[in-house]
């Protein structure tokens, strides 16, 4: 009687081990799907919060443009193909957009454009002195400042997020609930980084 109950107690005993191991076995790729889907959902939500602080500064720089040009225009009315570019980028830019990447691609013309009716300036002395050139090219230069500062940080997000859409095994997870890698928000070619600084006449 004493051992049929030892091996009952025994049976039992690794009946026992025998569930928890399942369990952790079924437990842990759980676990891991659940922290690598939050992480995803995590970086997703970021991206979006950073780029929303990219937008307020272009919204910015838009609304710097009209008055801009007008000033330019005050003293370089000729210069109607720059300034043109300018209004007509202004306008894309300023359009609903599908997605990210059609906006970066609406801003990286405005930016050349922009770039371009600046260094007009260069070839007129007496715009160059003009206050309110001054003032506006003061706030664009400031603006194009918190820009890149917002750019640099939601590129980093990007970089992390697309790192794992990527990387083996979590871009299965990711594949299967629909994450995707983003648009990164930077500048075509090094001729587009070069708008011209603010100078400042004393």
């Amino acid at each position: 009687m004493g051992i049929q109950l030892a091996q009952v107690e025994a049976a039992a005993s690794a009946g026992l081990v025998v569930c928890i191991v399942v369990g952790v076995v079924l437990l842990v790729p759980v676990i891991w799907l659940t922290v690598v889907y939050n992480r995803f959902a995590k970086l997703r939500q970021t991206v979006r919060e950073s780029f929303s602080g990219i937008d307020v500064e272009l919204k910015r720089r838009h609304d710097l443009i009209p008055n801009l040009v007008a000033t330019v225009q005050g003293y370089a009315a000729h210069e109607r193909d720059t300034i043109t570019a300018v209004i007509e980028a202004r306008a894309r830019a300023m359009a609903p957009h599908a997605n990210a990447v059609d906006t970066i691609t609406s801003e990286q013309t405005l930016g050349k454009s922009l770039g371009r009716l600046l260094a007009v300036a260069e070839n007129y002395p007496t715009l160059k002195a003009d206050k309110n050139f001054l003032e506006l090219q003061r706030e664009l230069s400031l603006t194009e400042d918190r820009l890149a500062a917002s750019r640099r940080f939601y590129n980093g997000n990007v970089r992390e997020m697309n790192a794992l859409c990527v990387s083996f095994p979590t871009n299965v997870i990711g594949g299967v609930f629909g994450f995707e890698s983003q648009a990164f928000f930077e500048l075509d070619s090094p001729s587009e980084r070069n708008v011209p600084p603010a100078k400042f006449e004393r």
